[in-house]
Order: structure tokens, then C-alpha cells, then sequence
């Protein structure tokens, strides 16, 4: 098998956790070795202690199981994994699913197209957000794009996401956390 196959077959792993979204799409699908009959398959987890690693790796192997391969999967720490690798196709994703994207240096273009055309209430109150650099960014909320938005929880349906709710439609959800 050629790198592209392998690229073919590993393009439709979806993460467990947010099943929208594939491993390549969220930037954990880091590289791809292939050594004649070796494949080395390079991952690195959204945090050290995501749980659904063993299922990730679990879903390779069976991706890769049906082909005269062998395979080894390695988990890369360093650098360490970031939203900055989740493409703005993903965040879409993400959005329409009802999770709020994360917003931050490589967001700041896809939250401020999403904002414009959205178009929430004139004078509602927002939520900020102060991301590493210093910016401030409004949770914007995924269902109908108001920036009227508060932290109900740091801790969402996973580490890697906080609960928010809309104050304007009233719905609860998830912001993916930036790193």
C-alpha cells in the first residue's frame, strides 16, 4: 500500500467522542510512514489523558487490518497537540453538530465570517473570552450565532470542552476548549 491509500482509508476514522469530525480533520492524525511492508501511523491525543486513544488506535488497526501491512501506531506528545490544527472545514463541522468551535488565533477569520453572517441581536450582552494572546473573542453560540452566551460549567461532555448556553435561544452547549 501507498501512503495515499493508507491516507484514503484513515480519512474516514471518525474521533469517538465527536463523531463528525475524522482524526486527520481534528489535526491528531499527525504523519504517516510507510516502510515497504511496515506502516507507521503517528497520532497525537487532543490532551495526554484523552480517553479515546485505545478506541482511535482500535480504529486504525481495523481500518488497516483487511491489507497486507503490518502496523505501528505511535503517539506523538511533542509538540503537543492545539485547536490551531483543526481546519476550518472541521470547525463548520463542529458548528452545525452544536458544538462552538474554538476560537482563537486561527479561528479569528472563521468566527468573524460565522458572526457576520449570523447576525445576532443588536446591543446583546456577550460573553468574552481572552484567549493566550490577548484577544477577546465572544462564544458565539452554534445554534443562532448570538455572542449573548455564558459559562454554565468549565467542564463539558469531555475534558476537552466546557458547557455554555445561549441567553437569546436558550440552548445548551458545548465550546471546544482552545489549546
Amino acid at each position: 500500500m501507498n501512503r495515499q491509500q493508507i491516507e484514503a482509508l484513515l480519512d474516514g476514522i471518525p474521533d469517538p467522542e465527536i463523531p463528525v469530525v475524522s482524526i486527520r480533520e481534528l489535526g491528531m492524525l499527525r504523519d504517516i510512514r510507510v516502510n515497504g511492508d511496515e506502516v507507521e501511523i503517528v497520532i497525537t491525543p487532543t490532551y495526554s489523558g484523552c480517553p479515546a486513544m485505545e478506541q482511535i488506535e482500535a480504529d486504525i488497526r481495523a481500518a488497516l487490518a483487511a491489507h497486507p501491512v503490518r502496523t505501528r501506531i505511535t503517539r506523538q506528545l511533542a509538540p503537543a497537540w492545539s485547536t490551531d490544527w483543526i481546519g476550518p472545514e472541521a470547525r463548520e463541522k463542529l458548528r452545525r453538530y452544536g458544538i462552538a468551535p474554538p476560537q482563537g488565533a486561527a479561528a479569528t477569520e472563521q468566527v468573524i465570517h460565522f458572526a457576520l453572517r449570523s447576525a445576532p441581536k443588536k446591543g446583546a450582552a456577550r460573553a468574552d473570552l481572552t484567549t493566550p494572546e490577548g484577544q477577546n473573542h465572544s462564544v458565539i453560540c452554534p445554534h443562532c450565532g448570538s455572542t449573548h452566551t455564558s459559562e454554565s460549567s468549565h467542564f463539558g461532555s469531555t475534558a476537552c470542552k466546557s458547557l455554555w448556553r445561549c441567553l437569546d435561544c436558550r440552548e445548551p452547549f458545548d465550546y471546544f476548549k482552545p489549546y
